[in-house]
């Protein structure tokens, strides 16, 4: 009897196992990237094992069936099997027609004078895949002594170069993009409303208590006259909401609460206060402050 077990069930088996040995004995780095994530592996492994499983009882099933019939019924069912697909015939038909084979009962006709030790050789063509392989191999490497010989094509060095810049043209994209990568050195003043809107609403939650709604200030300093105590604009501002006031004394640090982009919002916000006239301002603390210009 032959082997009765469908293809689709073993060859998702035989995949997953050369996946798992690729990913253990190829992956460089101390451990496989799997191991690092144990409930994929976990999963691989699940899946692994029920394929087997029903595989195992498939075949089963098959061997019981089989054993079930006359010795009439396991001939058809041996022919049944024996039978090949259309398209399986006529792949190997047009194969043995490219190859130029002769059939067994002709190799007669091919057979050269060479003889070792009663051992004949035969005047095959060699295989299609070889010889069109071969032809291919020929092209490509007339083009590329050309390409890179003939008319000075980008060297190895030249594609590194160009890989480079393409990676940094995308980090500075991403960066665009990635509000919460944003730092004490990459931090713009936001104006849009939906940034000023939401650091508002940070504001209102956190920082009201201490610098009262309209930034004339309390416990905290005032935030809509020019003086600063650690520095303002936006990079000192956000610095200052991050990090923390002075030591022992002033603001804590939002960066354990807010994250980057939040406290871009908020920085932007506060200040919005400069240059208004709160109901109640506090008396002006640290030194007057001014946009340094960049000529």
């Amino acid at each position: 009897m032959r082997n009765t077990i469908p293809s689709w069930l073993r060859i998702p088996v035989v995949f997953f196992i050369i996946v798992l040995l690729i990913e253990y004995f190829v992956e460089s780095g101390d451990q496989p990237a799997f191991m690092e994530q144990p409930a994929i592996l976990l999963f691989l492994l699940l899946v692994l094992l029920v394929l087997i499983a029903i595989e195992a009882i498939a075949g089963s099933l098959s061997n019981i069936l089989y054993q079930s019939l006359d010795d009439a019924g396991k001939a058809r069912y041996d022919a049944s099997n024996q039978k090949e697909s259309k398209l399986v015939v006529w792949i190997k038909e047009k194969y043995i027609k490219l190859l130029g084979s002769k059939p067994i009962q002709e190799e007669h006709e091919i057979i050269l004078d060479h003889n070792y030790d009663g051992i004949k050789e035969l005047d095959n063509d060699l295989p299609p895949w070889w010889l069109y392989g071969f032809y291919a191999s020929i092209i490509f490497a007339v083009i590329y002594l050309f390409k890179y010989e003939v008319f000075d094509g980008d060297s190895q060095f030249d594609e590194l170069d160009t890989e480079y810049a393409e990676a940094k043209i995308a980090i500075e994209e991403y960066k665009r993009t990635a509000k919460d990568l944003v730092d004490f050195n990459t931090v713009e003043l936001l104006t849009e409303a939906s940034d000023l809107n939401n650091g508002k609403k940070i504001f209102e939650v956190n920082c009201i208590a201490c610098h009262q709604a309209d930034g004339g200030g309390g416990i905290g300093p005032n935030l809509t006259d020019t003086h600063w105590i650690l520095g303002g604009g936006i990079k000192n501002v956000f610095k200052t909401v991050s990090e923390g006031g002075r030591d022992g004394k002033g603001m804590i640090a939002w960066k354990q609460s807010l994250k980057p982009a939040e406290i871009a919002q908020v920085a932007s916000y506060v200040l919005q206060f400069q240059g208004t006239t709160p109901a109640q301002p506090k008396p002006a603390e640290g030194d007057v402050w001014k946009e340094e210009s960049i000529d």
